[in-house]
């Protein structure tokens, strides 16, 4: 399990900073994207991965979830989710002015 897991973290890794790499605006919000989940199933797996045991402590078991780590996971998927609607208007903006969604890498004085 923590194979299969430790995997999917470097696949999404991977895969978002490949797409971050790129030219255009959606290659990237996908890629920032990725590597959010990406943190979030690392922070997730740090907590224990334990599958059918209650989130708290009781007396008598010592077997538990840790809650932190999921409230945690909780907040961020909220906080990319409002990260990753600012970044689409801007995107959106940024097309809507110019005509391409390219990201360019002059200082400006390039332009024609």
């Amino acid at each position: 399990m923590e194979f299969l897991v430790a995997s999917a973290v470097g696949v999404l890794t991977g895969a978002g900073i490949y797409l971050i790499l790129r030219l255009r605006t959606f290659p990237v919000i996908l890629g920032l994207a990725l590597l959010s989940y990406a943190v979030n199933v690392f922070i997730f797996a740090s907590g224990r991965i334990a599958i059918g045991l209650p989130p708290v402590l009781s007396y008598d078991d010592r077997d538990y979830s840790d809650p932190l780590t999921q409230a945690l996971v909780l907040t961020a998927i909220v906080i990319s989710f409002g990260m990753t609607a600012v970044i689409v208007m801007m995107a959106l903006g940024s097309f809507l002015e110019t005509g391409d969604d390219g990201i360019d890498m002059t200082d400006g004085e390039d332009r024609r």
